[in-house]
């Protein structure tokens, strides 16, 4: 009898309780969807996200089994791969233009500086935009009325504009501007030749100084065609009539 009970024992111990796969399994499972997730994190893209997405589902549905040799995961062949020489000249881009636009607000300072010293509030204004940096000049300050011809006392303003453009690589873009009152003389017809001589006078003395480089600079006029306010008060028209030097921008975003 007793070597029965004994035998009887011994043939249960041959089959071992096999129960502790199941979590197992499921351990590894949630462990492989952990590391799909830490290497999505590091840098998400569109088919990095596909591939996560399908790995859940694979990994969660059971079919086909993340334990199957024959399944697996593998990027599409067509993805895109990213552009890393696109990204660094982005990157290029952005640190030339930072380092532009703090080259142009150096000039700005001084400008504005020296438009507080010399009492020019009125007469003359600057502005940093994304072309570049505007300096607009009230006719008044350059101009007598209906005249192209310099005052004398705008060569210091003139001056002091050069020694700030001197050191700058920057294309230069000189502009007249009229109010909408129409001209009509020998000399000038319209506000149009009014506007472009004023402009070619104001870049011909600053290239006289020699102390730029003619090659950056160009002239054009507008005439009454770009008003900053409207032209139906006195101060408007005032605000009107003007020459703008613009400070070209090399790097734009």
């Amino acid at each position: 009898m007793s070597r029965r009970r004994k035998h009887h024992a011994g043939h249960h111990e041959e089959h071992t309780d096999e129960t502790w796969l199941i979590p197992y399994a499921d351990i590894l499972t949630l462990l492989l969807a952990l590391f799909i997730v830490l290497f999505a994190s590091a840098d998400i893209s569109k088919d990095k996200f596909n591939a996560m997405a399908q790995s859940f589902s694979v990994a969660f549905s059971g079919s086909p089994s993340v334990f199957d040799n024959n399944a697996t995961i593998a990027p599409e062949a067509d993805a895109p791969k990213p552009d890393q020489s696109k990204t660094e000249k982005e990157k290029e881009k952005e640190q030339a233009h930072l380092k532009e636009t703090l080259q142009l607000l150096e000039v700005k300072k001084q400008l504005d500086k020296y438009i507080q010293k010399n009492n020019l509030v009125g007469d003359l204004s600057t502005d940093l935009t994304e072309d570049g940096l505007l300096i607009r000049i009230k006719e008044s300050a350059l101009f007598t009325s209906g005249s192209a011809d310099l005052r004398a006392e705008s060569q210091r303003l003139g001056n002091e504009i050069v020694i700030m453009l001197a050191p700058l690589s920057q294309q230069v873009v000189i502009s007249g501007h009229t109010d909408n009152v129409p001209i009509n003389t020998r000399e000038f017809p319209s506000n149009w030749d009014l506007s472009s001589k004023r402009a070619i006078n104001f870049m011909k003395f600053l290239l006289a100084q020699n102390k730029l480089q003619p090659e950056r600079f160009s002239a054009i006029g507008y005439g009454e065609y770009r008003p900053i306010v409207a032209n139906d008060t006195v101060e408007g028209h005032s605000k009107n009539r003007r020459v703008e030097v613009l400070i070209m921008r090399n790097y734009k975003l």
